[in-house]
């Protein structure tokens, strides 16, 4: 944060070298918490007010203080950079950046929260018409009021780790920069004070807490203060982030939750039921107590079912059937060949990860040659299935769409046979398929199905975000985030509640943007998008936004916004920032057809 109500000027980040731009952007993957301290423009033989008379130095600048910097504190705006800006500073004789400290760490997104409305704040005192004398006396007492609510800043539980300073250098020598933390207790007269050496280029200087607290309490008031050393009038320098900081690495880590079950691939032999079909025949094979009725709950949770066994695929399909199991398994693989590629089949067959995958059977050796193939699917003995519905991968959020999900896989297996028989023309077959895709807002009555699909997606969860109930609720009661609930139908049936997305419509952004994996490779992502993005620019709009998290899981699937024409602009804690323009978007190839009956109307 920096004295926004009386530095005005703006450039752009052109000036920059690109390869610098990156290096500060990736403060973003280093920093997990910082401070909001408030820096100002000083003078460092400060004798105010008397010298304001006296010293053949002072320059008046907005606000009556003394002009220290050529140009005041000039904003680059970077949505990629830690805070969204840096600043340009020239420096004159004796001119210094300060600020009152504290340690109360912020998220980042809090962090920015603070930023942006400070500088909107600042940016409305210099339009309003007043007199210079009251706008000057508006932007002082604004400063103030921001230096005492640092100063007040209640301490966080977490800890920094470090003072961090981010500078580019754009010189051909390095810069003496001195660091100075001053206890404002009278009675403590030693500061802490460390040399700063930098280089020409990107710099970033991290010094250590625990260095500064054991010479100033940082748990008191205190000031900060940067100084260039020896430097002649206008040494240009660009800051960055100039926080106390808490770094990733030592961040406490958060465990993570369960990745949830969306396919349970059952061994037969001694694990389904009692007994070896090929020694002791159907008629002496018992199913497993509870299996039943278990089977029965795992479909009406919308978690699949398959079967991985090595036995005769017509004996066992017999047995399956006189006991009316067999509509459970979707691409049942029954051969002789080794279980690892029995479930590469299954899990290429329902467009499945392998971290979503449990696996059951009776043999050690079965469970391990699996999971040599397949280190990331989940295997279970067959004696422990019966405390399989309470495991925590299994409490999935359960809605009608839910006792739906194994007949929609059974008609996506009627859809393959037809999209065969087009050959390599798979657009051809889209068409054919009349597809059609509806949006709806989210409403209380739709809001379990969106609360499911949040929890489920992966492979095509363009942001990873996962949202729980009472945060979907803020989300529905928020009047600037439009939300579009997907579903779609095709000639061979539906397909059901399908996406889910967020837009901000205030930029407008797409914040959110999540689908089944059911709909992949079949453009629905392409026709929505492109349906949003020719809203949204329909009126006095020119750009669209959207935010992508790429993970080596979504990174097929993402490339439906470089296929529409998005460019990326930025990293922002780990989301790519895209940006699309009115001329940019192409045109819909009318493969699917969309009813929008969401309430949203863009501003």
């Amino acid at each position: 944060m920096y004295e926004s109500e009386i530095n005005s000027k703006v450039e752009t980040a052109e000036q920059i070298p690109s390869e610098v731009l990156k290096a500060f952007s990736a403060s973003r993957e280093v920093v997990s918490m910082r401070t909001v301290l408030p820096w100002g423009e000083h003078c460092t033989e400060c004798v105010w007010p008397t010298c304001y008379a006296t010293c053949d130095l002072y320059e008046a600048r907005p606000g009556g203080n003394c002009r220290r910097f050529m140009d005041g504190m000039v904003r680059i705006d970077s949505n990629s950079v830690l805070g969204g800006y840096l600043l340009k500073i020239r420096f004159k004789q004796w001119g210094k950046l300060w600020t009152v400290g504290n340690i109360r760490l912020r998220s980042i997104s809090e962090a920015e929260h603070i930023e942006s409305r400070d500088y909107k704040i600042g940016s409305m005192i210099q339009t309003l018409i007043m007199p210079e004398p009251v706008r000057n006396f508006v932007s002082a007492k604004r400063y103030s009021f921001k230096k005492r609510v640092a100063q007040a800043a209640r301490l966080s539980t977490a800890r920094p780790s470090s003072f961090m300073l981010e500078c580019f250098n754009p010189g051909e020598a390095s810069i003496q920069i001195s660091l100075t933390i001053r206890s404002q207790d009278p009675l403590r007269k030693i500061p802490y004070q460390a040399l700063l050496e930098v280089r020409p280029g990107f710099n970033r200087i991290k010094t250590p807490v625990q260095d500064i607290n054991a010479v100033v309490p940082l748990e008191q008031p205190f000031g900060v203060e940067l100084i260039p050393n020896d430097v002649p009038d206008g040494t240009t320098l660009y800051f960055g982030t100039m926080e106390f900081v808490l770094e990733n690495a030592l961040a406490e880590k958060k465990p993570q939750q369960a990745v949830k079950v969306k396919c349970v691939v059952w061994d037969l032999d001694n694990t389904l039921w009692d007994g070896i079909l090929v020694e002791d025949g159907s008629s002496n094979l018992r199913l497993k107590p509870g299996i039943r009725d278990m089977m029965i709950e795992l479909d009406r949770r919308g978690i699949l079912q398959s079967v991985a066994s090595k036995n005769n695929f017509s004996e066992a399909m017999d047995v399956l059937k006189a006991w009316g199991l067999e509509q459970y398994f979707l691409f049942p693989q029954i051969s002789w060949n080794p279980k690892s590629e029995s479930v590469s089949a299954i899990i290429k067959g329902m467009n499945i990860g392998e971290d979503t995958v449990l696996f059951i059977d009776d043999s050690s050796f079965e469970l391990e040659e699996v999971q040599s193939v397949h280190p990331k699917v989940r295997v279970l003995k067959a004696e422990e299935y019966t405390g399989l519905l309470s495991r925590p991968e299994f409490d999935v959020p359960v809605t009608a769409e839910s006792a739906n999900r194994r007949k929609m896989y059974q008609l996506e297996s009627e859809r393959q046979v037809i999209a065969d028989s087009f050959g390599d023309d798979f657009r051809a077959f889209l068409k054919h398929c009349n597809i059609r895709v509806g949006l709806a807002s989210m409403t209380k009555e739709n809001i379990a199905r969106v609360h499911e699909l949040t929890q489920r997606t992966n492979q095509m969860n363009f942001s990873g975000n996962r949202y729980d109930r009472a945060r979907l609720e803020e989300i529905l009661a928020s009047s600037h985030l439009d939300t579009y609930v997907i579903k779609c139908e095709d000639k061979f049936g539906s397909y059901g509640v399908v996406g889910f997305a967020i837009v901000d419509s205030r930029e407008p952004r797409l914040t959110d943007l999540m689908f089944s994996c059911r709909i992949q490779a079949k453009r629905v992502e392409h026709a929505f998008l492109a349906h949003i993005i020719h809203k949204y620019l329909s009126n006095d709009k020119s750009t669209f936004y959207a935010n992508y998290r790429r993970t080596d899981r979504n990174e097929p699937s993402g490339r439906v916004f470089a296929d529409l024409g998005f460019e990326e602009s930025g990293i922002s804690d780990g989301v790519s920032l895209l940006s699309i323009t009115r001329n940019a978007v192409t045109s819909d190839d009318g493969i699917i057809h969309i009813v929008d009956n969401s309430n949203t109307v863009p501003a």
